[in-house]
């Protein structure tokens, strides 16, 4: 018969086991979202001309998947402190699939012609509502089955899941869109959220040891996220670092189609690299971090490589270099200002603290989607009162706010 010692090393040798799982549910169910989220805006050439929309229009429309994130992600962030991630991701990904089943069905366009702009801005804007449920609760879950050391790689590689989504789109979709239509390209994205919450129902649930400690006496204890100054710092510096992040995922297709005049393999092959290059860097990241023990420098040199590669791709514009250059330099510039996305998440989720961390993942990725509503509607303006020079300089400008906002270490909290 096994001792009791012995049955609690069985139990923590199939915990150690498990947390990969619960890792490679967050990937999976991060990426498949992120298809959707990251994915379409590469299949912005063919939306614009598929809905008949104009440059504005576009950015209404690329916009509104943002909008409904910002609004719903702090919600399903707090649901997800109070329910666990187990219920809240399975609901998210399965109303998710349904709605963007929905759309295939409803709001692509077809030979008679394209829905109103207004029922596209309308189911983007849902999908994102609904869509907002995942980035919380598999952070949280992550956040749980691993300790600190292992966690900048850990969330590094759930970060890489939103490029890998986005370089699955950027694959897939415009490819989709030009040959097949917008209904193939939404039934697409539903079949990946369905099998994503399939992983999920099969390998997602509360480690013992979070299951045996009272979440609620240390949330009560630790106070509120939304009163902690410290988090919203972190809070604001990553939110407005994606701007220029969003900048490239958003609009790089347009700059490359009317710009540097590329056809849809060399524009799909970029953005891939971008996706790609981004992922790789994620992981770098977040294993030299846990070794080092400095994410706040990291970040900070992070941002000032971000800063430089966007005033060389401003520059390179001015001075009308070849194609080929510019489609490098975007690639070079979407690579160095995704790198630092895991390590930040991690500063933010150790400093909140695994009984608030679903809270301050939703005050995050709330800040973060505005960044995603507001930057593609900004860009046609800025590129109507400037040039594609301007835009990619304006992104570089809001790269540096961010250096202060990451300069002094704060007080982290343990979880």
């Amino acid at each position: 018969m096994a001792t009791p010692q012995g049955m609690t090393g069985e139990a923590t040798h199939r915990s150690e086991a498990h947390r990969w799982k619960v890792l490679g549910v967050g990937v999976v169910a991060n990426a498949s979202f992120s298809a959707a989220a990251t994915g379409i805006p590469t299949t912005a050439v063919w939306l614009r001309s598929g809905y008949h929309l104009s440059n504005a229009e576009l950015g209404l429309a690329l916009g509104a998947m943002g909008l409904g994130l910002a609004l719903s992600e702090l919600p399903w962030g707090m649901l997800t402190d109070r329910l666990g991630d187990r219920p809240v991701l399975l609901t998210g990904l399965l109303s998710t699939a349904a709605a963007l089943v929905a759309m295939a069905w409803f709001v692509a366009p077809s030979a008679s012609g394209a829905p109103a702009l207004g029922w596209l801005v309308l189911a983007m804007c849902g999908v994102g509502l609904l869509g907002g449920s995942v980035n919380g609760s598999s952070g949280r879950a992550v956040m749980a089955w691993f300790r600190e050391g292992e966690r900048g790689l850990a969330m590094s590689i759930r970060q890489t899941a939103v490029p890998l989504g986005g370089g699955i789109g950027a694959l897939m979709l415009p490819w989709l869109a030009a040959s097949q239509g917008f209904a193939a390209v939404f039934g697409v994205l539903a079949a990946m959220c369905a099998v994503a919450a399939g992983f999920a129902w099969r390998w997602l649930h509360e480690p013992p040891a979070l299951v045996a400690s009272s979440s609620t006496a240390l949330l009560k204890a630790q106070g509120s996220a939304l009163r902690d100054a410290h988090i919203w710092r972190v809070v604001l510096a990553i939110g407005i670092l994606c701007a220029p992040q969003f900048a490239v995922l958003t609009f790089a297709t347009v700059f490359l189609h009317d710009l540097a005049h590329l056809g849809v393999g060399a524009i799909s092959a970029t953005m891939v690299a971008v996706q790609v290059g981004a992922m790789v860097m994620r992981v770098w990241s977040g294993r030299f971090t846990d070794r080092r023990g400095n994410r706040r420098a990291y970040l900070r040199g992070s941002t000032l490589v971000a800063v430089a590669s966007f005033m060389v791709l401003a520059l390179g514009v001015s001075l009308s270099l070849p194609a080929f250059t510019l489609a490098t330099m975007i690639v070079f510039a979407g690579i160095c200002v995704s790198a630092w996305h895991g390590v930040a998440y991690t500063e933010l989720a150790t400093l909140a603290g695994t009984s608030r961390v679903g809270t301050a993942l939703g005050m995050v990725n709330t800040m973060v989607y505005i960044g995603l509503f507001l930057t593609p509607l900004a860009i046609p303006h800025v590129l109507a009162a400037g040039s594609w020079a301007t835009v990619w300089f304006a992104a570089g400008l809001c790269a540096f706010v961010t250096y202060p906002l990451f300069e002094k270490p704060l007080p982290q909290a343990s979880s």
